[in-house]
Protein backbone atom coordinates (compact mmCIF):
# COMPACT_ATOMS: atom_id res chain seq x y z
CA UNK A 1 0.00 0.00 0.00
CA UNK A 2 2.81 2.36 1.15
CA UNK A 3 5.06 1.41 -2.47
CA UNK A 4 1.55 2.28 -4.52
CA UNK A 5 0.88 5.64 -3.03
CA UNK A 6 4.25 6.88 -3.04
CA UNK A 7 4.58 5.97 -6.95
CA UNK A 8 1.19 7.47 -7.51
CA UNK A 9 2.80 10.49 -6.02
CA UNK A 10 5.87 10.53 -7.58
CA UNK A 11 3.47 10.22 -10.91
CA UNK A 12 1.41 13.22 -9.43
CA UNK A 13 4.55 15.13 -8.92
CA UNK A 14 5.77 14.76 -12.57
CA UNK A 15 2.37 14.98 -14.41
CA UNK A 16 2.41 18.55 -12.90
CA UNK A 17 5.79 19.71 -13.74
CA UNK A 18 4.54 18.12 -17.53
CA UNK A 19 1.67 20.09 -17.45
CA UNK A 20 3.55 23.05 -16.22
CA UNK A 21 6.19 23.20 -18.88
CA UNK A 22 3.54 22.42 -21.27
CA UNK A 23 1.99 26.16 -19.86
CA UNK A 24 5.00 28.08 -20.50
CA UNK A 25 4.97 27.12 -23.92
CA UNK A 26 0.96 26.76 -24.85
CA UNK A 27 1.39 23.30 -25.39
CA UNK A 28 -1.64 20.69 -24.80
CA UNK A 29 -2.21 20.70 -21.58
CA UNK A 30 -3.24 18.21 -18.65
CA UNK A 31 -6.73 18.49 -18.69
CA UNK A 32 -7.77 19.90 -14.72
CA UNK A 33 -9.96 16.62 -13.91
CA UNK A 34 -6.83 14.28 -15.00
CA UNK A 35 -4.91 16.57 -12.17
CA UNK A 36 -7.61 16.52 -9.67
CA UNK A 37 -8.05 13.04 -10.06
CA UNK A 38 -4.71 12.00 -9.36
CA UNK A 39 -4.96 14.39 -6.19
CA UNK A 40 -8.00 12.38 -4.92
CA UNK A 41 -6.54 8.54 -5.42
CA UNK A 42 -3.52 9.74 -3.22
CA UNK A 43 -1.88 11.76 -4.82
CA UNK A 44 -2.82 15.18 -2.44
CA UNK A 45 0.76 15.61 -0.62
CA UNK A 46 2.33 15.82 -4.48
CA UNK A 47 0.05 17.86 -5.99
CA UNK A 48 -0.19 20.35 -3.13
CA UNK A 49 3.74 20.33 -3.18
CA UNK A 50 3.83 20.29 -6.68
CA UNK A 51 1.56 23.55 -6.61
CA UNK A 52 4.04 25.60 -4.42
CA UNK A 53 7.03 24.50 -6.05
CA UNK A 54 6.24 25.71 -9.73
CA UNK A 55 3.60 27.79 -8.69
CA UNK A 56 0.99 26.02 -10.78
CA UNK A 57 -2.48 26.71 -10.59
CA UNK A 58 -2.08 28.76 -7.54
CA UNK A 59 -4.11 31.99 -9.76
CA UNK A 60 -6.89 29.78 -11.17
CA UNK A 61 -9.30 29.31 -7.80
CA UNK A 62 -11.78 27.03 -9.13
CA UNK A 63 -9.01 24.47 -9.42
CA UNK A 64 -7.40 25.91 -6.13
CA UNK A 65 -10.26 25.34 -4.19
CA UNK A 66 -11.32 21.82 -5.10
CA UNK A 67 -7.51 21.15 -4.63
CA UNK A 68 -7.97 22.47 -1.01
CA UNK A 69 -11.05 20.40 -0.93
CA UNK A 70 -9.88 16.95 -1.33
CA UNK A 71 -6.75 17.78 0.67
CA UNK A 72 -9.31 18.60 3.66
CA UNK A 73 -11.35 15.18 2.39
CA UNK A 74 -7.95 13.27 3.09
CA UNK A 75 -6.94 14.60 6.32
CA UNK A 76 -10.45 14.58 7.91
CA UNK A 77 -10.48 10.96 6.68
CA UNK A 78 -6.76 10.24 8.16
CA UNK A 79 -8.24 11.99 11.66
CA UNK A 80 -10.89 9.81 11.60
CA UNK A 81 -9.24 6.54 11.29
CA UNK A 82 -6.44 7.58 13.48
CA UNK A 83 -9.30 8.60 16.20
CA UNK A 84 -11.22 5.24 15.98
CA UNK A 85 -7.80 3.16 16.41
CA UNK A 86 -7.76 1.78 12.76
CA UNK A 87 -5.32 3.73 11.85
CA UNK A 88 -1.68 3.57 13.54
CA UNK A 89 0.96 1.94 15.12
CA UNK A 90 0.57 -2.19 15.64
Amino acid sequence: MIAALAALNLLTWFVYRFDKARARIDGQRVPEKRLLALAAYGGWPAAKLAQHHFRHKTRKQPFARRLNLIVLGWLTGLWVLISLGLLGAP
